[in-house]
């Protein structure tokens, strides 16, 4: 198969990506009887259970509950996913490294690219639900593409400098699993950004993906832009970590044949 691949690929990355694309939604989907049914399920699923925690066991008060956490799930799991999958990518695409010449690069974004079908199918089911619950569309919608953008430039510099890592170190998948378990708590996904502590405001206004959850709730539930100040950290830390991923990337890759 990677023989096949070398002969007829010539230097076109539009090729290389979109056959990469495919691979992917292959694997995810084989032998799974709902297939993108998965992408409105998973969600669901959690949402129904966090409503049923924080509305009947430790009611919050917080109104539309469904909503507002379904708001902090959907980016949050695209940056998990994407992570996670991102990192071990070139590992699981060692045959191609090792007999095909091309910009190593494209593997850990084509797979942040590919779960970007899921986000998309996502965010419709959120809009879907925001709409239920009796919220209308604005103007202030079209900020959910540009948040969103921002957030995969941050998932694709992690996945660029996590798998480069992980072919040193292959404990790096379970290191960024960990993180994600972290992460969970430390992302206002099913609590309020009004009930942190003041000194540690700054804290989750600099994490990107508090920052596109605290995004997501000001354009759907509050019916306004996000902050100007809120806007600029996220495109600031995200442009400053795919930076900071290529770069590690390119200064580890000369040995990457050597530990594949």
């Amino acid at each position: 198969m990677a023989h096949s691949f070398s002969a007829t690929w010539s230097g076109d990355y539009r090729f290389l990506l979109t056959n990469l694309l495919l691979k992917d939604f292959r694997v995810r989907y084989r032998n799974m009887s709902l297939g993108f049914g998965w992408s409105v399920a998973s969600p669901l699923v959690m949402m129904a259970v966090l409503t049923f925690i924080f509305t009947w066991i430790f009611p919050t008060g917080q109104p539309h509950f469904p909503a507002f956490v379904l708001c902090g799930l959907v980016p949050f799991n695209f940056f998990a996913t994407s992570w996670v999958m991102g990192t071990v990518s070139l590992v699981g695409n060692a045959h191609l490294i090792k007999r095909t010449r091309f910009p190593r690069e494209i593997i850990p974004v084509s797979t942040v690219l590919a779960n970007c079908i899921h986000f998309a199918i996502q965010i419709a089911l959120l809009l879907a639900l925001v709409l239920l619950s009796g919220f209308s569309p604005s103007r202030n919608w079209l900020w959910i593409p540009v948040v969103a953008g921002f957030e995969l430039v941050f998932v694709c510099g992690l996945a660029v400098m996590f798998s480069a890592l992980d072919v040193y170190v292959r404990d790096m998948h379970y290191i960024v699993e960990s993180a994600n378990t972290v992460l969970f708590w430390m992302v206002p996904i099913f609590y309020s950004f009004t009930i942190i502590p003041e000194r540690f405001h700054e804290l989750y206004r600099f994490n990107p993906v508090a920052a596109v959850v605290m995004a997501f709730r000001n354009v759907l539930l509050d019916g306004r832009a996000p902050a100007d100040t809120l806007l600029w950290r996220l495109a600031f830390v995200s442009s400053l970590t795919f930076g900071i991923g290529l770069l590690v990337f390119r200064g580890l890759k000369r040995r990457f044949y050597d530990y594949l």
